[in-house]
């Protein structure tokens, strides 16, 4: 893989990791973070250039790479940026945002000869750490071709899914899916702690069978011992749900159990979790117990 000059912008639990596998790779890389400090404590552990403006970031680089909380700051990257980037610049955004400001930005980009790709991720911190996410990407094929070398450094499946927007309807239905199981593996090991069982031999049982799946696998221990000062934040998925919904309004598509579960986040937030992981889920079925 011949070596590009590439800029990240935004290094947050995901972003952070996604650069330094960018590094690892032999890309020159630049980065830039709002939080005062954090771009140049990464380029002291990692080397590169640390900006604290976007678009000096994105001056005179190949690739841009962001991955950023919410709509609002995609845009707010999107004016700082693009009237610096030269025709021919691929941007590759990892933030979960909703459709309609994807492909408004994909519209703005390409009014200027910049190829814009929507690439949600899935996998947690603990994927972007060990560089095996899983990338969903919507947008132009021929961007894409030139995307998948470079996203080949933190992610081990990725896939283009259709046009614009694309990427981010994927994600959505990510997080449909495994909203309503986080909770269920909640209600489960509650029910079975509550009858006197071993949590961690009924979660050894359950990985061998028909309800084995990745939460279970990488969040049921840690939701059974009640640790959640890691990866993807109540705050954070509280915001997914939202995008979903709203999506599903438009699409008239009831989802009952993701509007219900977007409740108990909210209860969550409430208890002092906006920041814990959103397996905290298990927290609040414990707390209901009295």
């Amino acid at each position: 893989m011949s070596s590009r000059r590439v800029a990240v912008i935004g290094l947050g639990r995901m972003g952070w990791h996604m650069a330094a596998h960018l590094r690892r790779a032999d890309h020159t890389v630049s980065v830039c973070d709002v939080v005062d400090g954090v771009a140049q404590r990464w380029v002291d552990e990692h080397g590169g250039s640390a900006f604290v403006d976007a678009a000096e970031a994105a001056n005179d680089v190949e690739v841009v790479v962001t991955s950023l909380p919410a709509d609002r700051e995609l845009l707010t990257v999107a004016d700082a940026i693009l009237p610096v980037l030269g025709s021919g610049t691929l941007w590759i955004d990892h933030s979960t945002t909703s459709a309609e400001s994807a492909r408004t930005v994909h519209g703005r980009a390409a009014a200027v000869g910049v190829g814009f790709l929507d690439a949600p991720v899935s996998g947690g911190v603990d994927g972007a750490r060990n560089g095996t996410l899983t990338v969903m990407v919507g947008g132009e094929p021929a961007d894409f071709a030139r995307a998948e070398s470079v996203i080949a450094a933190y992610g081990a499946r990725v896939t283009h899914m259709g046009s614009s927007g694309a990427g981010q309807i994927t994600k959505m239905t990510n997080q449909i899916c495994v909203v309503g199981l986080c909770q269920a593996i909640a209600e489960g090991l509650d029910f079975a702690e509550t009858a006197g069982l071993d949590g961690s031999k009924v979660i050894h049982v359950m990985l061998q069978g028909s309800s084995a799946s990745w939460q279970m696998a990488n969040r049921a221990e840690r939701m059974l011992a009640g640790e959640y000062d890691y990866g993807f934040s109540t705050t954070l998925m509280r915001k997914d749900i939202g995008l979903v919904l709203e999506e599903a309004e438009a699409m008239n598509i009831p989802l009952p159990v993701t509007a219900m579960v977007g409740q108990m986040l909210a209860e969550v937030t409430a208890m002092g979790g906006a920041q814990w992981d959103w397996c905290s889920l298990m927290e609040r079925q414990r707390r209901r117990r009295t």
